[in-house]
């Protein structure tokens, strides 16, 4: 009996879909940017397009956001693609001149950012459960393929963070 092999099994779909995407935006949730914002009340979004910003203050892919200098209290959801770990050094290092960084990522800990710059943060919220990003058009897309994680540099934050869990929507963090 012979078989099929270019029919894709369920598992290769499954691993697809954790692994790819066809953009490496995802818009932060309005409700869920709110409480962080009731928190840490953010002047600056580096990452950013003039339909997505979460501050009045953003940075573009045009303006691009690595190559300003940041300052006051940032909300950072970067690109999730090969560049995600050149966000995460900025964020680290302009906490060091001053800025509070507040990070929204996947929570992957197993690449060498996370061990050289999330392990110096101040503080790690993993998310409970699967954030809903939004779309290019505000839009909701289905529930992330990948849990999420708060990071918070502070200034002159070194590490080792302080690690907790948060809900999706109401902040209410606990204490791990």
């Amino acid at each position: 009996m012979s078989q099929n092999i270019s029919t894709p099994t369920r598992r290769s779909n499954v691993t697809a879909a954790l692994f790819t995407s066809a953009t490496d935006e995802w818009g932060t949730p309005q409700e869920f940017f709110d409480v962080l914002d009731a928190e840490f009340h953010f002047t600056l979004d580096p990452c950013a397009t003039p339909s997505s910003a979460k501050c009045d203050r953003y940075f573009t892919k045009k303006v691009d956001g690595l190559a300003q200098p940041w300052s006051g209290r940032v909300f950072m959801n970067p690109p999730y693609g090969r560049v995600i770990g050149a966000w995460l050094r900025k964020a680290w290092q302009e906490s060091q001149q001053g800025a509070t960084i507040v990070c929204l990522i996947p929570a992957r800990t197993d690449p060498v950012y996370w061990h050289d710059y999330v392990m110096r943060a101040a503080e790690v919220r993993f998310v409970r459960g699967r954030l809903r990003f939004d779309d290019q058009d505000g839009g909701r897309r289905n529930s992330a393929p990948f849990p999420s994680v708060v990071v918070v540099f502070r200034p002159d934050s070194q590490g080792p963070p302080v690690v907790s869990a948060m809900a999706r929507v109401t902040g209410e963090a606990e204490v791990a």
